[in-house]
């Protein structure tokens, strides 16, 4: 049986513990307001975009050959994969990565028929380990990250579309349904072959293109692309967030109900040892007289 000191420093430390976790629980939510209020503010900026580029498409459907909204047969296939640098998320990269690996596994018989790009230690770690072709990574974004940290990334994943490298492009993140649930998505980003489906049913917009739909086009549709991968990422930001303060709160919990019953072993240990100091004493006074 374990002694009162021991008990007691058991205590002692998991209460150290609880107040880590209360604080990383708490700083995990200042950051989870605050990727919300980013990911609202960029999803005004994506809705317009994907709006414009949508009508081009639908109201020049017959004209337009953009490459990026031509399907084509797949010999190769590029997967966007999104994770995280540090853990104490839980469940949160496992889930994205046991995705990702089941894709491969039902698509691909060889390693030469797929590209990976990754964001995150995590996911870069787990590639490198089992040795798949990584064509890019980007790790250490801050938990608020610009456009400017992942343009390069985003900008190779089109590029590879373009040059007909890959000739389909995947993306595989965790999004955020509430600070309780992520729910791991897999989007097929390239090629937009629906694009022009997906304009808004709302009151008819009438744009003129200058010089011409085709150019504005070849402008607007990389972009739009790559606003989306950056949206993903936001997304993703946002889901880490929520699935590390729900970590961190459930390591808060379970501290406080391991100090509980420490408490209670505790208090059981020093009730006995009280016990027995009094049971020795009347002993002793017996025995004197």
């Amino acid at each position: 049986m374990a002694s009162l000191r021991d008990i007691r420093g058991r205590i002692n430390a998991t209460k150290k513990t609880r107040k880590i976790t209360k604080a990383m629980e708490m700083v995990s939510a200042a950051k989870l307001n605050r990727s919300q209020e980013q990911a609202q503010s960029y999803q005004a900026y994506t809705d317009k975009l994907r709006s414009v580029v949508a009508h081009i498409a639908k109201s020049n459907r017959a004209s337009l050959r953009h490459p990026m909204l031509v399907t084509r047969p797949v010999k190769k296939t590029g997967y966007f994969v999104i994770t995280t640098d540090r853990g104490l998320a839980g469940a949160y990269d496992t889930n994205v990565l046991k995705a990702v690996q089941q894709m491969i596994d039902e698509r691909h018989r060889s390693k030469d028929e797929y590209k990976i790009i990754v964001i995150g230690r995590k996911g870069l770690s787990y590639f490198n380990k089992r040795s798949m072709p990584v064509v890019s990574q980007v790790t250490g974004l801050s938990d608020q990250p610009t456009f400017d940290d992942v343009k390069k990334l985003t900008r190779l994943a089109v590029g590879l579309y373009e040059r007909e490298e890959i000739d389909e492009l995947y993306l595989v993140y965790n999004h955020f349904v509430n600070p309780i649930v992520q729910q791991v998505k897999s989007v097929k980003l390239l090629p937009l072959a629906d694009i022009g489906e997906q304009e808004d049913s709302g009151p008819a917009t009438y744009y003129e293109y200058e010089p011409s739909p085709e150019e504005v086009l070849e402008t607007l549709l990389p972009l739009y692309a790559e606003g989306l991968i950056y949206g993903a990422l936001i997304d993703a930001k946002t889901a880490e967030h929520a699935a590390r303060m729900t970590a961190m709160k459930n390591a808060t919990d379970n501290a406080t109900e391991l100090i509980d019953k420490l408490t209670l072993s505790y208090n059981r240990a020093r009730q006995a040892a009280i016990t027995q100091e009094i049971t020795e004493i009347v002993a002793g006074a017996n025995a004197i007289q």
